[in-house]
């Protein structure tokens, strides 16, 4: 599940000052066992192994704050007026976890290219002593792909299919005056703000947007809008090949 997408700008927030609030009351446990240390040590009171673990910060709880501090850090929090808005606010989001996932993308593709480098003097390696280098290289940790590179190489294709599928989705929902001219009707009709709403997810594989205000009691979806925007592989082929000769997309 996505938090990024699936978590409202409060609900973000919110889990920023629960995360917070876990660490600070580290601290002050912390702080009140050290002034009990203290004095017993004075008196001659040995403190026992771990009597200090409830003053430590755990790992969970540093990761809590982090993944709730991302969350907060990349969030639009300016409310939107109409769907267009809304839809732009959205992207803007996916296009930051988008840069994100394509930094974790060119780490880990650097990985697996060091593996692969080795190809060059396999396929010249017709000779026993070049035979035997190649297995020396094959020895060395950075020209050896192993099973966690591959992994972190696959989640990281995948979470740049996702998060630019979803901007793209954003986009292209912006861009569709049809779509956008419903969810404004829906919430005059209703009499709330687009921008109050507190879930917005898009299913590619329904072309299904399902948008819900929790707080004004409204919920609806609106499928079939983008269709004539879907872009399958040979579609991302033929662009990556033009952009490469010619430096921009395809119009």
């Amino acid at each position: 599940m996505d938090l990024n997408l699936t978590l409202t700008g409060q609900e973000k927030i919110d889990a920023l000052i629960s995360s917070l609030g876990a660490i600070k009351k580290r601290v002050e446990d912390g702080a009140t066992l050290t002034v009990g240390a203290l004095g017993y040590s004075a008196l001659g009171g040995v403190v026992v192994d771990d009597a200090f673990n409830d003053g430590l910060i755990t790992q969970g709880e540093f990761d809590a704050y982090i993944e709730a501090k991302d969350l907060v850090a990349n969030h639009d929090y300016s409310t939107a007026q109409n769907a267009q808005q809304l839809f732009m606010q959205e992207y803007s989001a996916s296009m930051n976890d988008l840069d994100e996932a394509l930094d974790l993308l060119t780490d880990a593709t650097g990985e697996i290219m060091a593996g692969v480098a080795v190809m060059e003097s396999a396929a010249a390696a017709d000779t026993s002593p070049e035979q035997e280098a190649l297995q020396g290289l094959l020895g060395q940790e950075e020209y050896s792909i192993d099973q966690a590179e591959v992994d972190a190489y696959n989640q990281a294709v995948a979470q740049v299919e996702s998060y630019a599928q979803q901007a793209g989705a954003f986009m292209a929902a912006a861009q569709n005056t049809d779509l956008t001219a419903s969810i404004d009707s829906y919430a005059t009709q209703n009499n709330f703000l687009v921008g109050n709403y507190t879930t917005i997810t898009y299913t590619q594989a329904m072309d299904e947007f399902v948008i819900n205000w929790d707080n004004d009691g409204f919920g609806s979806g609106w499928q079939g809008y983008l269709t004539p925007d879907f872009k399958d592989a040979a579609a991302l082929y033929d662009a990556g090949e033009y952009v490469a000769q010619y430096g921009t997309m395809p119009e």
